[in-house]
């Protein structure tokens, strides 16, 4: 079994579990520090995981020294543009086949064949028709477009089909499945990209130079791309307060 330790603010780990009590029994570890492994809901005191591995009634463990070559602070990994590019390429593909169904459906057939029949004739009042008749396709489109992103993103995957695909996924700061209404808030920023070319390529290409390749997107709607698919990551809860301390990680 792996364990997590946390001690002044940080995330360390995991470790394997015979680690972590050998270093409660020589004073590396205190009793007081958090610890936390899978299946438990909140994290608790060493001692209080480990009872028989507390130091002895009335002895004072020593402080305890960093953990020298041991320290494998869970530092999450960033996506970075090329992942999340090819992300984008493949829900880009996996979209197009209800958005070509829907478009053909209301009439996007019809609207091409009226521009190229009248656009010899009267160029202006061809491309006016054939943009009023793009507008309630582009509504759907990009309303359809919104609920893939925002469901998935909320979902237990964490990801798009895209995203699971590539294995990276959409996190809040903390490293926590996003709310609906986060995952609704960071898509509603990314629907600027019907309005104009330049700005969404901004919006992408700061997740090239960023320190947490963060896009636009991301760093308004405080959510962060890491790598891993959320079925095969184990992460440490945000611990909270309560029963023997807490830490802010």
């Amino acid at each position: 079994m792996q364990v997590w330790i946390g001690r002044n603010g940080e995330r360390f780990g995991p470790y394997e579990e015979g680690e972590v009590r050998q270093w409660l029994r020589d004073g590396t570890c205190r009793p007081d520090e958090l610890g936390w492994y899978e299946g438990m809901t909140d994290w608790r005191p060493l001692g209080e995981l480990y009872p028989d591995d507390r130091p002895a009634m009335g002895s004072v463990p020593p402080v305890p020294p960093p953990f020298m070559g041991v320290t494998d602070v869970a530092e999450p990994e960033y996506a970075g543009f090329w992942l999340r590019f090819g992300a984008w390429v493949i829900d880009y593909l996996i979209l197009m086949v209800p958005f070509t169904v829907i478009s053909l459906s209301m009439g996007l057939g019809a609207a091409m064949t009226t521009l190229l029949s009248q656009f010899e004739n009267d160029q202006a009042a061809a491309l006016a028709a054939y943009a009023a008749a793009l507008q309630p396709i582009t509504f759907v489109l990009l309303t359809l477009g919104f609920v893939y992103y925002a469901f998935f993103e909320s979902s237990k995957w964490q990801a798009t089909p895209g995203k699971m695909a590539v294995g990276i996924r959409v996190t809040d700061t903390e490293g926590r499945r996003i709310s609906v209404a986060r995952a609704a808030g960071r898509n509603a920023i990314r629907l600027v990209n019907a309005f104009t070319f330049l700005v969404p390529m901004i919006f992408y290409v700061t997740a090239a130079f960023t320190q947490r390749k963060q896009g636009v997107h991301d760093l308004l709607a405080s959510t962060y791309v890491l790598t891993g698919r959320a079925d095969k990551t184990v992460a440490a809860p945000a611990p909270r307060g309560g029963h023997g301390g807490s830490f802010d990680a």
